[in-house]
Order: C-alpha cells, then sequence, then structure tokens
C-alpha cells in the first residue's frame, strides 16, 4: 500500500500550535517510519532541546502510572504544559500497546495542555521503544515544558531510560525485594531521584535505608557531585510529591550549574545518530542477504574456505 502523502510544514505548524491531532499523527509517522520522518526531524529541530525530560521506571507494581499521574497534576498546577510517553509492553498479538488505554492517569484526559500517548515497546531491550527519542523530539517542538517517560519496567537490560531522560526517577516500593534488586540491575548507577512509593506500606523504613546504604557504597561521595535523594511518597493519596518536585527543581539546577544538562543532551544527541545509523545499516545487510551474498559467505565459512572475521570484512567492505 502507498503511503499517504503528508504536508510536513501544515503538520509541524499544527503542532507548534498545540493541536493533539497534529502531535499523534507526526508521533504515528515516527513509529511507522513514514516516508516524511526525514523532513519531519529536519523541521522539528529549529523547535527542540527546551523540554525537562524526566525518566520514570521501576519494577511492574511499584506505582509508575499512579506516581506519573501525580506528578502531572503538580506540574500543571505550575502552569507547565506536559507530554506524557508511556512505553507499554506490546501485544504479541497486534504489536500494540497492551496498557494503551492509560486507565490511571484519565484525569488528565481532557486537559488540552497534557497529551498523553503510549508506545509498544514492540519487542525492544532496555524498557523503551527505538522510537522513543524521535516521539520525544515531536513533544518537545510542540511546546511541552516537562515530558515523562514512563517505561515497562526495570531489570538488568532495561537501564536504556537514563540515555534518554535529563532526569530519571526510580519507584521502588517496601516489601518487593526492591533495594536488592536494584544493586542487582544496576539502577543505583542511573537513578537520580529514588523514590519509596507505597510508604504507608510495613517495611518502607527498611526500604529507604537499604537504598541510601547502597548509594553510599558507590562513587558519588565527591564534592560537588549529585547525591541521590531517597524519598517517600504515597502517590495514591498525593503525600510526598511536594519533595520529589522540590528535589526534581534542585537536580535542574545543578545540571545548569555544572553543565551536566548540555552533556546528557549530547551525548543523548549521539546515541540517536547511532541508532539511526545502525538502522540504516541493518537494511543495507538486509538487501545484501537478499542478494545471497552474506549467505555464500556464511556456506564458505560452513565449508572452511573462510573464517567468521575474513567474511564480517568482506561484509563491511561491501556496506562502505
Amino acid at each position: 500500500m502507498a503511503a499517504r502523502t503528508v504536508d510536513v510544514p501544515a503538520l509541524v505548524d499544527s503542532a507548534r500550535a498545540g493541536s493533539p491531532r497534529a502531535v499523534a499523527r507526526l508521533i504515528s509517522l515516527v513509529e511507522d517510519h513514514h516516508p516524511a520522518l526525514r523532513e519531519v526531524m529536519a523541521a522539528l529541530a529549529p523547535h527542540s532541546g527546551n523540554a525537562h525530560i524526566i525518566g520514570i521506571t521501576g519494577s511492574p507494581g511499584v506505582g509508575k502510572s499512579t506516581s506519573t499521574n501525580a506528578l502531572v497534576a503538580a506540574f500543571r498546577a505550575r502552569g507547565k504544559r506536559i507530554g506524557v510517553l508511556a512505553v507499554d509492553p506490546s501485544s504479541p498479538f497486534s504489536g500494540g500497546a497492551l496498557l494503551g488505554d492509560r486507565v490511571r492517569m484519565q484525569d488528565h484526559a481532557l486537559d488540552p495542555d497534557v497529551y498523553i500517548r503510549s508506545m509498544a515497546s514492540r519487542g525492544h531491550l532496555g524498557g523503551l521503544s527505538w522510537t522513543t527519542p524521535q516521539a520525544l523530539r515531536v513533544l518537545d517542538a510542540a511546546g511541552c515544558d516537562v515530558i515523562l517517560i514512563e517505561t515497562v519496567g526495570v531489570g538488568q537490560s532495561e537501564v536504556e531510560i537514563a540515555g534518554l531522560a535529563d532526569t530519571t526517577l526510580v519507584l521502588l516500593a517496601p516489601g518487593m525485594g526492591d533495594g536488592i534488586q536494584a544493586a542487582k540491575a544496576g539502577i543505583l548507577e542511573i537513578g537520580d531521584i529514588f523514590v519509596v512509593n507505597k510508604a504507608d506500606r510495613e517495611g518502607a523504613d527498611a526500604t529507604v535505608r537499604d537504598i541510601r546504604h547502597m548509594i553510599s557504597l558507590g562513587d558519588r561521595t565527591e564534592p560537588g557531585l549529585w547525591r541521590p535523594p531517597v524519598l517517600k511518597t504515597v502517590a495514591a493519596k498525593n503525600e510526598g510529591i511536594d519533595e520529589v518536585m522540590e528535589a526534581l527543581d534542585k537536580h535542574v539546577a545543578w545540571m545548569e550549574k555544572t553543565g551536566t544538562l548540555r552533556d546528557r543532551r549530547v551525548r543523548r544527541a549521539g546515541d540517536e545518530i547511532e541508532s539511526i545509523a545502525l538502522q540504516q545499516l541493518r537494511a543495507r545487510m538486509g538487501d545484501l542477504r537478499h542478494g545471497n551474498g552474506v549467505d555464500e559467505l556464511a556456506a564458505d565459512v560452513v565449508d572452511g574456505r573462510t573464517d567468521p572475521y575474513a567474511a564480517a570484512d568482506q561484509v563491511v567492505a561491501a556496506l562502505a
């Protein structure tokens, strides 16, 4: 089926003017890898780089959606325009987001200054869809002051959000062994703010102590380095959210003072460039394989006529 033609300048102008339909259409172009995507990114580039991107991650069941909902309300009380990207597990049947209704964020569904979008991870490791960086750029250029990314969960291969966010907020819950799991999964290295949610449950103080102790064992004790705070919240009752907002403000101020904010954004752009380049190389690899070039080399390796490294050199030379 031929791709629909897109009036990119008009679509970008509408998104910049606050049209939710235009924003939705642009993100759909990103997810569908539409032929107009290059033109879209070029049109958005001059308008991006202003939003504070906050990553929210944690094990399933710690209250990520409820906490996100509470943070959206707090930012809206400040008059901020908010974008929410909720990256959900993919349906094995449709490839779409399993939790696409975002039932816990219905409080803001009719607010024109809050844009909520579910994106399917589509099997991508890291807890994020590989198209997330481009979707972030759409929301940024559309005038969002703050963008919240909520991920599918966290595990040993799912710390990718730290590369996409200016501030990474890690949620934990008492009674789930999250302190030990955080250390195992490497989350202590990526978290800028740790929040023990559901703090009205037994064991919350112990979880806070565990996390603080583990952080103290790290290498963040030098003067001038950011020391991640460990806070307690009951997001369902809106308790502790003011303290989280204060910590977010302090982290932004520290990043701007130390130059960390620009460093993170430059690194993020570099990762995005690398990801796009690798996608293009994979596509060209597919063309080579379709032409039997790689298969012929594979047969040579199996038959002992060459080795995998020499074969890989030939593939790289062909791509170059």
